[in-house]
């Protein structure tokens, strides 16, 4: 029986040895798949258990303006700052919060800000003139008395090679008789040296080729029109004399006509060469003309400070007359993709323009943007916002005003806005003038609070401190970074950047004032140690 005890118990121990062998190469085992799974996958398998959001976008600590969508420098050599979509870190200095039921009551709608081709036209006005290209001055070669005119007025048609005036000069008449004692000489040296002289006096061919026919000369010359048009500038009248440097008048083709426009300097960079006109008139309603830009001037009226540009257009039928007033629309050929945002959305001040962007849904942010080109429904952004932010378009100028320094003191609720006390009836006018945007009475005391805090920066010679204060409850403003001003009875100088500090603060004139402050490892004598927010009363 022992034996067989013996025998019992070595295969019990035996088998124990191996369960307890199998368990631990198992465990083993197991080690392994989950050390080799954490070395295979690295960093993005803790990143993607992080659960960390992934930013918005990027501030300037010192400068909420400054928004880039990367990381980052500021202009003052501070690293940017991430801004979440659910952190209240992304609560930023002047940032508004309102309720969604204030916000639908307000009639607030937004827009996205994004990227298209600006289309746009300059409206301006256009005379019509001729075309200097087919403008002939008519002038005489010699001295002389108009003996008749064959035009009346200016505006009177003629046609090429009709009679224009006729003219009785000495000059001429000498210019004939040389041809004559020439060929009466037979020397063809002299004939073709007087015939020369009459062509460069303005004689034609069959004048010259009368002369030498008939051998009689002439006491008056006519002369014809060069081209068909219709006469301007007429300046002579039958008896009058002229010479040389005298303009008689103009023949202008209307065939062609030029329409000259004037654009501020600021326009004329947006128009090029070949840019596309729309033409129409008040003397021929209904109807338009299709043109492009001939020549934009080189050179800017120093009076109007416009520049000139021209459009030539065909009149063959002449329903376009020198003169004429007309209504030009000229539309850029430009292309290029830009940031833009609507018109209304803008809040345009003699300083800066501004809009109301939305943050998150129902937190609202007043920034600075710089413009550029516009249309009539959207503006170019050229900084200031990126693609893709949410904008306000309407009762923005009422946000933006919120959205101030005071803002801190104010906040827009609409389940406290209707809170009132029947009390309140009884009380005085000085203490009504003080009664919040809440509605909630408060005495006369200046506003104040107490609140914890770190120093950024101070500015001495400004007396100014940049701090970093925690979350206020009883204006529900959460934590920010801004700047303080110290009251004269604080030596600002006992303070330096980094100190965390217990603080109260109070309203002065739109402005942020320390009036008390202590180290947070400190406390004040009448401090009540159980909220770091508590009313200074």
């Amino acid at each position: 029986m022992n034996n067989n005890q013996e025998i019992n118990q070595s295969k019990s121990s035996l088998i124990k040895g191996l369960v307890i062998g199998s368990l631990f190469s198992s465990l083993l085992f197991v080690s392994f798949i989950i050390l080799s799974d954490v070395n295979t996958d690295g960093d993005s398998t803790d990143d993607a258990n992080s659960g960390e959001p992934k930013p918005l976008y990027w501030v300037a600590p010192m400068d909420p303006n400054f928004r880039r969508d990367k990381p980052g420098k500021s202009p003052m050599g501070m690293d940017l700052v991430p801004v979440y979509e659910d952190s209240k870190q992304a609560s930023i200095q002047g940032a508004v919060s309102i309720d969604p039921q204030v916000v639908q009551n307000l009639g607030v709608r937004r827009g996205k800000v994004e990227s298209r081709v600006l289309e746009y036209g300059i409206n301006t006005v256009g005379y019509v003139q001729y075309n200097e290209e087919n403008l002939i001055h008519l002038h005489p070669r010699v001295s002389g008395w108009i003996e008749t005119l064959a035009v009346n007025a200016a505006g009177d048609p003629v046609t090429k090679g009709q009679p224009v005036y006729t003219i009785y000069s000495p000059e001429i008449v000498n210019a004939q008789e040389e041809l004559l004692i020439a060929m009466q000489r037979n020397n063809d040296s002299l004939v073709k040296a007087a015939e020369a002289r009459l062509k460069a006096l303005q004689l034609s061919d069959d004048i010259i080729s009368k002369l030498k026919r008939t051998k009689q000369v002439m006491q008056t010359v006519t002369f014809y029109a060069p081209q068909s048009g219709v006469i301007d500038n007429l300046k002579i009248r039958e008896g009058f004399f002229v010479q040389p440097g005298t303009t008689l008048m103009s023949v202008g083709n209307l065939d062609t006509v030029w329409v000259e426009a004037e654009l501020f300097d600021r326009q004329a960079a947006l128009v090029s060469q070949g840019d596309s006109v729309t033409l129409s008139l008040d003397y021929i309603p209904g109807k338009q003309w299709q043109g492009k830009v001939d020549y934009i001037y080189p050179t800017i009226d120093s009076t109007t400070r416009t520049v000139r540009l021209r459009v030539a257009l065909a009149n063959q039928d002449g329903q376009l007359k020198p003169n004429m007033f007309a209504q030009m629309q000229i539309k850029p050929t430009r292309q290029d993709s830009v940031l833009t945002i609507k018109r209304e959305a803008v809040i345009r001040t003699g300083n800066q323009d501004r809009v109301v962007v939305e943050l998150r849904p129902g937190e609202f942010k007043s920034v600075a943007v710089k413009l550029g080109r516009s249309n009539q429904q959207f503006f170019e952004v050229l900084d200031g916002l990126l693609e893709g932010d949410t904008v306000v378009t309407s009762a923005q100028f009422l946000i933006d005003s919120e959205s101030s320094k005071t803002s801190d003191f104010n906040r827009m609720s609409s389940a406290e806005s209707t809170l009132h006390d029947p009390m309140n009836h009884n009380m005085d006018h000085a203490n009504s003038n003080h009664q919040s945007m809440t509605g909630e009475a408060h005495e006369t005391t200046i506003p104040s609070a107490r609140v914890n805090g770190v120093i950024n920066a101070i500015n001495k010679e400004m007396k100014t401190m940049n701090i970093s204060r925690g979350p206020i409850a009883k204006w529900s403003r959460p934590a920010t970074t801004m700047d303080f001003s110290v009251d004269s009875s604080i030596d600002i100088t006992k303070w330096q950047a980094g100190d965390k500090i217990l603080f109260t603060f109070e309203i002065r004139n739109d402005d942020f004032v320390v009036t008390e402050i202590a180290l947070e490892s400190d406390n004040f004598p009448e401090l009540d140690p159980e909220s770091n927010s508590s009313d200074r009363n």
